[in-house]
C-alpha cells in the first residue's frame, strides 16, 4: 500500500520502483517523507478494513433479510452467490 500512499500524496509521481524510487514524468526523482508515507498508507488500511468490515454487515443483513421473508438457506445460497 506504499506505492498508493505516495501517488496519493505526491500527485506529480508517475512510476515507483522499489530500488530506485519515486518518479515524475520527466524521470525526475521525487523526494518523500516516509513519515508521511507511513501515516497515508496507516489511514488506508484502517480504510479498507473498515470496508471490508461494512461488506460482511450487509451481507449479514441481506441474509437476514431474505430469512425474515421465509427464505431457506439453499434458496437465500442460491441468490447469493454463497454468501
Amino acid at each position: 500500500m506504499n506505492h498508493q500512499a505516495i501517488y496519493n500524496l505526491y500527485p506529480n509521481v508517475v512510476s515507483i520502483d522499489d530500488g530506485k524510487g519515486a518518479k515524475d514524468s520527466e524521470g525526475n526523482s521525487v523526494v518523500v517523507d516516509e513519515s508521511l508515507v507511513d501515516a497515508e498508507a496507516a489511514r488506508l488500511k484502517e480504510k479498507y478494513e473498515t470496508e471490508q468490515i461494512q461488506i460482511e454487515a450487509d451481507k449479514a443483513s441481506a441474509v437476514s433479510k431474505l430469512e425474515a421473508l421465509g427464505l431457506t438457506d439453499a434458496e437465500i445460497k442460491a441468490l447469493s452467490g454463497g454468501l
